[in-house]
């Protein structure tokens, strides 16, 4: 597809989301007075009001298409079964511009198949990764620009050693690195030569402490939150990453370059539906260095690209262009800042 060198190649799993939107259910406290549970009526028939199905997400796939709607020369790496549903995946990164050429199309194997609980604004995901035979040779005989690395299956962990030893080989490459649920659960010893090679780390603020092994902070000040924040982005730093951001839902997000830690807060909006709204920050973001941005000004415009997304059902429908982004941009709310507050 390009006969330039790539920008951008997300490597993860891709799946097709099936949105069930529930009305009838509650949010409950889970035991550990923490979390909440997603509760509806067991051994009864429980109606839902709609369905819609998404072919060709994921966490890398969104941020492909996130990538190559800001005008980046993109690809995925990724495994599918060879199925109706796999054809389907094929053809959502076609039209959305993403070079195919790294899918591995597994024909005796079934296609990732997820099903997304809708409830409110928020969703609970039901997922299930195949256990593909994955190998990175194909795409080691490409050298691009920026590698974008996010959630795959839970028999990956030799996958992981095979992109660490080309990015050994290739210093020149960079790297993105968006744990996903096994990723995390490897640990960080097992994934020690990934963070210790990443140029951005992105997770949330409960995942930093499920990856540190820390407890949050039961203090909801400002104040007592950005010190959490700053703790876990130095533990973080300390595994590697020259930059660590931490997303903190509706509150904003924050990076660590070593020196400072930078704040921007969310683009005003009212949500519709949440998912991919942490794929579109940490891609955007990504995006943005790669288009030779600073820190602060690519902070700047990952919240633009959430606010977009969840106005839409889905992960990707809402993606910006890269003039509409730069739009919204120059009409952002004065109040709407990068601020170094540490």
């Amino acid at each position: 597809m390009f006969s330039k060198p790539l920008d951008f190649l997300a490597i993860g799993d891709t799946v097709t989301d099936a949105f069930i939107r529930l009305n009838d259910a509650s949010i409950l406290p889970a035991a550990d007075g923490v979390t909440k549970e997603l509760c509806v009526t067991f051994g009864d028939k429980v109606p839902y009001e709609s369905l819609k199905v998404l072919a060709g997400v994921g966490n890398s796939p969104n941020a492909a298409v996130s990538a190559a709607r800001l005008g980046l020369r993109t690809a995925i790496v990724s495994d599918i079964g060879g199925d109706t549903y796999g054809e389907e995946m094929i053809a959502s990164y076609k039209k959305n511009d993403v070079d195919t050429r790294f899918v591995s199309v597994h024909k005796k194997m079934v296609s990732n198949y997820h099903f997304v609980l809708w409830y409110g604004v928020e969703r609970t995901i039901l997922v299930k990764h195949e256990t593909y035979p994955y190998s990175f040779a194909a795409a080691s005989r490409s050298a691009p620009r920026w590698i974008y690395l996010s959630s795959l299956g839970k028999n990956s962990l030799p996958y992981h050693k095979e992109i660490a030893s080309f990015l050994t080989k290739n210093p020149s490459v960079k790297l993105a690195f968006q744990p996903g649920t096994f990723q995390m659960e490897f640990g960080t010893a097992a994934l020690a030569d990934i963070y210790q090679r990443t140029e951005i780390f992105f997770c949330n603020r409960e995942e930093a402490a499920r990856i540190l092994g820390k407890q949050e902070t039961a203090d909801t000040s400002a104040e007592a939150k950005q010190n959490e924040i700053l703790e876990f982005s130095k533990g973080l730093k300390a595994l590697g990453p020259k930059i660590v951001c931490i997303t903190d839902g509706i509150a904003g997000a924050f990076a660590y370059d070593g020196t400072d830690l930078w704040f921007v807060p969310v683009y005003p909006h009212d949500p519709f539906e949440r998912t991919g709204a942490g794929d579109a920050f940490s891609s955007t973001v990504t995006a943005a260095l790669a288009l030779g941005k600073s820190l602060p000004d690519a902070l700047a415009w990952g919240p633009i690209n959430s606010m977009s997304v969840v106005q839409y059902i889905g992960a990707q429908e809402g993606l910006l262009s890269r003039a509409k982004l730069l739009d919204y941009l120059a009409k952002a709310p004065a109040d709407y800042k990068v601020k170094k507050v540490a």
